[in-house]
């Protein structure tokens, strides 16, 4: 299978009303995997679909290998785009089964072709006894696997993962989720995944956009977005944050939590980011603060910190088996640098 390169340029779709995308640009390199991460309403499911030829933009371009499907006059249809598309419920046919389902996208003549659906299912982590089976003998996982096969099964250069795995416990989403990424690697496709999972995001792409309001916010590696995101807004989207009122003076800032070290030179009032993994408890030299309460979850607790000034509330992540106890006065520390922002964004409390 060739892989090729997407290249979205200046895209904006609308329904009638206020655009849902709008100008948005986006390069992914032949064989790359895109997370497109956002809040529901952002417009990412969106623009899956105008990828897939689904919704006609008002505006823009898109390239496939360097053919453009959309741009002008040009609107190649769905069918011809050579794109597999993986909705969120699979969309198996019930009355199908396994083999069918997988085969029922082929040209008429290859339909036939029963021999290629056991090394489809074995490429997804599917047993091939399970080629007669149909979809309702199947557990979410493997519905969701077999609709990926089908869509591979048409060799496309690329494919586009809309939520697959939301609907999946916890468990089975992980298990679900790795296979795909190792069945889309092996077979080289350049993959966009939408999702509102920051988590998924960030461990399933290479890249990661970030929509807020219809708008490319930011797009970079997940390390990149994660621990340099460019507004607190997209700060959020990637996990909790909590933002701190300070004073910066060049490569530091001083806030409640004492003086504290910068990523990047800032100067004068600023909002500082922490999250909630960057504090550390236990330390005497910093600052006191009152557990107010622990949720316990197993490898991980969620502490929240009242500090004596009554009004600064805060939350650490900690190791489970280091959770102290509500009641408890711990002492903060942050030994890793911090971002800031100016101070033009309106305070607001930890997001957790």
């Amino acid at each position: 299978m060739k892989s090729a390169g997407i290249t979205i340029s200046g895209l904006t779709v609308g329904y009638g009303g206020p655009p849902v995308l709008d100008q948005v640009s986006l390069q992914v390199r032949p064989g790359g995997t895109t997370a497109v991460l956002g809040p529901s309403g952002s417009g990412k499911t969106t623009l899956l679909r105008a990828l897939a030829g689904f919704v006609r933009p008002a505006r823009g371009r898109i390239e496939v290998d360097g053919k453009v499907l959309t741009g002008g006059q040009v609107l190649v249809a769905p069918e011809r785009r050579g794109i597999g598309y993986v909705r969120q419920d699979g969309a198996l046919f019930p009355h199908l089964d396994v083999t069918g389902n997988i085969l029922f996208g082929l040209p008429r003549v290859e339909r036939r072709r029963a021999d290629q659906v056991g090394p489809l299912l074995e490429l997804v982590g599917l047993s091939p006894s399970l080629a007669r089976r149909r979809p309702d003998e199947l557990s979410g996982g493997q519905q969701q696997r077999v609709a990926l096969a089908r869509a591979l099964a048409r060799e496309p250069a690329v494919v586009l993962l809309d939520e697959p795995f939301s609907s999946l416990d916890t468990a089975l989403r992980a298990a679900t989720r790795e296979a795909t990424l190792n069945a889309l690697t092996a077979r080289g496709a350049t993959t966009v995944l939408v999702t509102h999972d920051q988590a998924e995001a960030l461990s399933f792409a290479d890249q990661v956009a970030v929509i807020l309001d219809g708008r490319l916010a930011q797009i970079g590696s997940p390390a990149e977005v994660y621990d340099a995101p460019a507004t607190p807004e997209v700060g959020r989207v990637l996990g909790d944050t909590m933002l701190l009122a300070g004073r910066a003076d060049s490569r530091v800032v001083n806030c409640v939590l004492g003086t504290l070290d910068l990523a990047e030179p800032a100067t004068g009032e600023v909002l500082v980011m922490i999250r909630p993994e960057q504090l550390v408890l236990g330390n005497p030299s910093g600052p006191a603060a009152r557990v107010m309460s622990v949720a316990y979850h197993g490898p991980e607790a969620m502490v929240r910190l009242g500090l004596p000034d009554a009004t600064t509330r805060l939350v650490a992540r900690v190791p489970g088996h280091h959770a102290p106890q509500p009641g408890d006065t711990v002492h903060l520390t942050v030994p890793a640098q911090v971002r800031s922002f100016p101070k033009k964004h309106p305070h607001t409390s930890p997001d957790s």
